[in-house]
């Protein structure tokens, strides 16, 4: 299978060039720069893209381009950064411009060449070095107002470069510009298809498997349920999934996975129902990170005995996506703040010594939703709105106890239901881009006045949430239409016992953050 190797510089929109490629059903994988050649080449890539990144080329420290990519002799895209990368090693020449580019831009082509649309191109800057001159053999593709060398390009050598970030949306025909260079410059064949991955998946799981039997934690989550469900057509009667109810689902969740695993994939399915065990840990808790701590905890210990129940065997199947992956291996992002600890609960003690199944690793979570439906899921449980790992124990802020866990649950039902009604969440992937990437009810511990059949009432508050988002870095809130609101708002104060007055979250990520904990 052809694939595409892309070296990260350390840009915030690396992934989004991974994105772009696997869309276009080409395999590819993220390397950080400075990654051992022998696990770069044995990707036995038929192209490499160069990222963006932060620093300066010129600089003593600055990250370098490896031998081994000019050493293959296949073509290379340089993108802002990697541009002038390709520029300073191959002898042209890089300095700091008078004037920083960041933001939308003009360029214009000015000569047809197999990279660039021919005419002006609507792009997205974000640099403060230029280049100055061209290696030699290098010709100028492209020129902007303030970037005299906007794209360059060597037909012999098939090195190309551009000073823009073509991957992101701001740079409309971007996707043309990357498919130019994967298809007509690399030659390659789109074969990344979803059958082709699951296939490859199945291979995998049995060789590692063989004939030992597996364990997976199914949350009824996309990742979860997907890497579970590529398991199970693996391996068959060899899996045993077990689905921990916490009593901090959503309304209908627990029937959801059981009908999606017994009906739909006929595989074994295990309930432990440990609602009150939960209740009980969370009592008086209100701080969130001592939520958490205490769901992962409590998680953690009836797992385990579920685990030994079935004789611990030796495999667990873990819902790993590919941006777990590459956020964990990449040192200059680990040093960010600690905004939260993460959504899903922590891992498992080491002492059950289980061998992780990962068959979601390679994958985005776009990917993950293709592979689900082809392997059968319903669009239910495929494209179901993201949910936190410590479920509705963080939407339902301050004390969790089953009387406000109730009343939250049947405000987020009335709320998604309406917004699915009124077309606001994806149930493919052709609308994912259109609605609403996640939507749902925050129950807050403020009291307000209100009048409810000539009576004074002093009840709770339900905020509404609804974000745009195409990768949950950052996020938008959702312009839903007045009149739909209104009617959320007068269904749940009539229809949830115990609240009095919606709000409607209007605050962007960042500053805030999607989830209220």
């Amino acid at each position: 299978m052809d694939s595409i190797a892309i070296l990260d510089y350390g840009s915030q929109y690396t992934q989004l060039i991974a994105r772009r490629v696997r869309e276009m059903q080409v395999y590819c994988e993220l390397f950080a720069w400075d990654t051992p050649r022998q696990r770069v080449e044995a990707l036995r890539p038929i192209g490499y893209i160069l990222s963006g990144g932060p620093s300066s080329v010129y600089e003593p420290d600055a990250p370098s381009l490896p031998d081994y990519v000019l050493e293959s002799g296949v073509p290379i895209l340089g993108i802002c950064y990697g541009m002038q990368l390709l520029t300073h090693t191959l002898g042209g020449r890089v300095a700091p411009s008078g004037k920083r580019e960041y933001g939308h831009a003009e360029i214009t082509t000015l000569h047809p060449n197999p990279l660039l649309p021919e005419g002006n191109l609507k792009v997205w800057m974000s640099h403060g070095d230029r280049i100055e001159q061209t290696p030699p053999g290098f010709s100028v593709l492209a020129s902007s107002p303030n970037s005299p060398i906007a794209a360059f390009g060597n037909a012999a050598t098939r090195y190309y470069g551009v000073q823009f970030h073509p991957e992101v949306h701001h740079t409309p025909r971007g996707k043309e510009i990357l498919q130019r260079f994967v298809f007509d410059i690399c030659a390659a064949h789109p074969e990344w298809t979803p059958e082709s991955i699951i296939n490859q998946s199945v291979e995998r799981i049995r060789a590692q498997v063989g004939k030992e039997r597996v364990l997976a934690g199914v949350s009824g989550g996309v990742d979860s349920s997907v890497a579970a469900a590529l398991v199970h057509r693996a391996v068959g009667s060899q899996l045993t999934a077990v689905f921990v109810d916490n009593g901090l689902l959503r309304l209908g969740e627990r029937e959801q996975v059981e009908s999606a695993f017994r009906k739909h994939l006929g595989a074994q399915l295990i309930i432990a129902d440990a609602a009150q065990e939960f209740l009980d840990a969370l009592a008086g808790i209100t701080e969130p990170e001592k939520k958490r701590r205490i769901i992962g905890a409590t998680f953690i210990r009836i797992f385990e005995e579920q685990a030994r129940v079935l004789g611990n065997p030796p495999f667990l199947v873990q819902g790993t996506i590919y941006p777990d992956v590459v956020e964990s291996s990449a040192p200059e992002r680990s040093k960010a703040a600690r905004i939260k600890t993460h959504h899903n609960v922590g891992g498992l003690p080491e002492d059950l010594s289980f061998q992780l199944v990962e068959p979601l690793r390679y994958l985005f979570k776009d990917e993950v939703r293709i592979v689900g439906e082809t392997l059968g899921l319903p669009a239910e449980l495929v494209w179901r709105q993201p949910f936190p790992g410590p479920g509705l124990a963080v939407r339902c802020l301050g004390e969790v106890n089953l009387e406000r866990l109730e009343r939250l649950r049947l405000a987020d039902a009335i709320f998604t239901s309406e917004l699915a009604q009124a077309g606001f969440l994806p149930h493919s992937r052709d609308e994912s881009e259109q609605t609403s990437a996640q939507a749902f009810a925050v129950l807050l511990p403020v009291q307000s006045v209100g009048v409810m059949g000539d009576q004074r009432t002093y009840h709770e508050v339900v905020a509404l949430r609804a974000v745009v988002s195409q990768d949950f870095m950052t996020a938008d809130w959702c312009r839903l239409p007045h009149d739909l609101l209104a009617r959320v708002a007068s269904r749940i104060v009539n229809e949830v016992q115990g609240v009095n007055r919606v709000v409607y979250d209007i605050t962007s990520k960042p500053p805030a953050t999607i989830e209220w904990e």
